[in-house]
């Protein structure tokens, strides 16, 4: 009789944590976007649903989008409105559920959009999130834009949450912006000093080190740094 009973509650525990599983309030983050064949997942792009049917959402750190959400029971359909965004002109996402996995699907354009959410607990890191901060030249290979092929120790990039860079380097010191590819891992530097072109560079992460690889450029021109949390001495 005692064993009927467990196995009865853990049949009910069961079908309750499934149950509790299939809701759209919580907190997500996008895994994948196909659009028609393609793939269009953006980078670390995150949503998340609470109860009193208001949303937020964002890249990362960074969260750049509220509004409200409805989900409808009988139809499976959600209709998300962002206030501070623009009107969304398609239909409403059918809904379906897989373990922590959520599955929207509609057209758009005439062409199937298919976005796969999971669970998630904790802001994930876009491309951008990783490179903030103090990074010190380690080793160069090439004469870039900024860094000759000498490393000095004085040496440094130093990239702001505000979008801003600053370079110090044999050549002098070199501000300006700075905006990371949504999509992949590159990064794009626009000098304030207009005698110094905008320079777009492919980023490699190792632990505490980056690499950085000259886009445009006809030559091999790769930049390592290691990150720091003081300023070097001149």
């Amino acid at each position: 009789m005692k064993t009927k009973i467990i196995i009865l509650l853990t049949i009910t525990l069961s079908f309750s944590n499934c149950k509790k599983d299939k809701t759209v309030k919580g907190f997500w983050i996008v895994k994948s976007v196909m659009v028609g064949d393609e793939i269009m997942t953006p980078n670390s792009r995150w949503m998340k649903f609470n109860s009193d049917f208001t949303q937020q959402s964002g890249n990362g750190w960074f969260q750049h989008s509220i509004g409200t959400w409805n989900f409808n029971q009988n139809s499976q359909e959600l209709s998300i409105k962002n206030t501070n965004g623009l009107t969304d002109q398609n239909e409403p996402f059918k809904v379906s559920f897989d373990t922590n996995k959520m599955i929207w699907k509609r057209i758009e354009e005439g062409q199937n959009v298919k976005v796969t959410l999971e669970k998630t607990n904790q802001l994930p890191k876009t491309y951008g999130d990783k490179l903030l901060g103090l990074w010190k030249l380690e080793k160069s290979n090439g004469n870039g834009i900024f860094f000759d092929e000498s490393v000095q120790n004085n040496e440094y990039l130093f990239l702001r949450w505000d979008k801003r860079f600053l370079i110090n380097s044999s050549n002098g010191r070199i501000r300006g912006i700075y905006n990371v590819h949504g999509h992949k891992p590159e990064i794009q530097f626009i000098p304030y000093n207009d005698k110094i072109k905008r320079s777009f560079w492919k980023v490699e992460y190792n632990d505490k080190q980056i690499s950085l690889r000259l886009l445009n450029s006809d030559s091999l021109v790769v930049k390592i740094f290691t990150r720091i949390h003081e300023f070097p001495g001149n």
